[in-house]
């Protein structure tokens, strides 16, 4: 895994094999990162990263210049390596370790963009969307990208804006 755009282009982010997370393709990554180019401000976003894994969308959201990033991971092992390589990285990212679900009902933040990466495998899986949306954390006007696999479809959700699919690797867009 590399960092694709930013201040951090071309860094290979550690590896750490012990990891049970599956890190968003570069192809993935790339493809996401050239839609938000023209959409978003990164310079004065918000970010909340879900399901943060390895950090790997934190990092790359830092390199472009985001400033306020929050990173919510529940394993330890995760949680563990996010940190050691935002210290390495120097980029700020809050590393919380919590559950996503907990998390959300608790926060009293709100953000201008959500990024939420769970488990493809995970049983009620259409459970993130509804917690994310019933939160109530997303600033007018924010965006919130879910990343899944073909095996779910959110287009009925009201806030449904758009898909794109990059083989195994999809990204629901939703507008707040």
């Amino acid at each position: 895994m590399r960092i694709i755009s930013g201040s951090l282009k071309g860094r290979i982010l550690p590896k750490n094999s012990k990891l049970k997370a599956r890190p968003t393709t570069d192809k993935a990554k790339e493809a996401l990162f050239n839609i938000l180019n023209y959409t978003v401000d990164y310079e004065n976003l918000k970010l909340l990263d879900l399901f943060s894994g390895t950090g790997t969308i934190s990092f790359e959201f830092a390199s472009r210049g985001v400033k306020d990033i929050t990173a919510v991971e529940l394993r330890f092992d995760h949680y563990k390596h996010i940190h050691l390589v935002n210290r390495e990285l120097g980029t700020g990212v809050k590393v919380i370790k919590a559950d996503v679900f907990k998390y959300l009902k608790k926060t009293t933040e709100t953000f201008d963009l959500i990024f939420a990466d769970p488990p493809f495998d995970m049983e009620n899986f259409e459970n993130v969307l509804l917690a994310i949306s019933q939160a109530n954390i997303i600033n007018e006007g924010g965006m919130l990208i879910l990343e899944h696999g073909p095996r779910v479809n959110f287009s009925e959700h009201p806030n449904f804006v758009e898909l794109r699919n990059y083989g195994k690797v999809q990204f629901s867009f939703f507008q707040f």
